[in-house]
């Protein structure tokens, strides 16, 4: 069962650490967490933008930031240029996570620690590989919290409708696997994306699949009004690929490893 007093016991037992934040829930909260502890621990915010990076998980931080007085440091990892992500294979999320966590170790000598939970432990997590070749600490995961208890913890600190976030996973999670990956795919999904949640739908992912750019949602707009808002914002970036709309379905643009 998880513990907030176990929790703690983890941050205050490294004494100086890092969390690397990416505007979701996971790192927000453990942020938040952390910075609650000062000067019991001595934390340091990183955040990696990057063309991957969704604009309102970007706008969250800043947010977040400034509303709680928080320093974030502010880094390009540089994943965007490297050809082995821009590939696209299965592993991609490795060579991402290579990427951030070198460049944070670039920049302090401290611990590392992100907001994967338990929940992220039995899903095909290749960036996890990245993390324990670097030796980057989990504290939620030793603290054995779940995402519901990572929920529960963000609403204990009033972080808002940070604790109701669904989930928001890098822009390039959008596109199937093998499909290459450029900064010019990523702005097109993002404003995709950001056209139809204006339209009032809260939960959004344009898929690029290899025959069609799918746009799944949560039902909250029609799909003929859905795929009248993202055809001309996909086709002005020259993406002359059928659109289609369907119900939201979480990692559908991955091919998956079966154990």
């Amino acid at each position: 069962m998880a513990s907030r007093v176990h929790l703690e016991d983890r941050l205050r037992s490294l004494g100086r650490f890092a969390v690397a934040v990416s505007g979701g829930v996971d790192s927000l909260t453990l942020a938040a967490l952390a910075w609650s502890l000062r000067p019991a621990v001595d934390v340091s915010l990183y955040f990696a933008d990057s063309a991957a990076v969704p604009g309102h998980a970007r706008r969250r931080v800043h947010d977040v930031a400034l509303a709680r007085g928080w320093h974030v440091q502010v880094l390009d990892a540089g994943e965007v240029d490297d050809p082995a992500y821009q590939n696209n294979p299965v592993d991609r999320c490795y060579h991402c996570k290579s990427h951030l966590f070198d460049a944070v170790k670039q920049r302090t000598d401290v611990p590392v620690c992100t907001g994967a939970n338990l929940d992220d432990t039995s899903d095909f997590r290749p960036g996890r590989i990245a993390a324990r070749e670097r030796d980057v600490c989990e504290p939620f995961v030793d603290a054995g919290y779940t995402k519901d208890d990572v929920r529960a913890l963000a609403r204990d600190l009033d972080l808002g409708d940070i604790a109701e976030l669904p989930a928001s996973p890098c822009l390039s999670s959008r596109v199937e696997t093998g499909v290459a990956i450029d900064h010019a795919l990523l702005q097109v999904i993002d404003a995709v994306e950001g056209a139809v949640r204006d339209l009032g739908s809260r939960v959004v992912r344009c898929r690029i699949r290899k025959s069609a750019a799918v746009i799944e949602h949560d039902g909250l707009v029609a799909d003929d009004v859905v795929i009248a808002a993202a055809t001309p914002l996909l086709h002005v970036h020259g993406l002359r690929l059928p659109v289609q709309a369907s119900g939201y379905r979480q990692g559908s643009a991955f091919l998956r490893v079966l154990a």
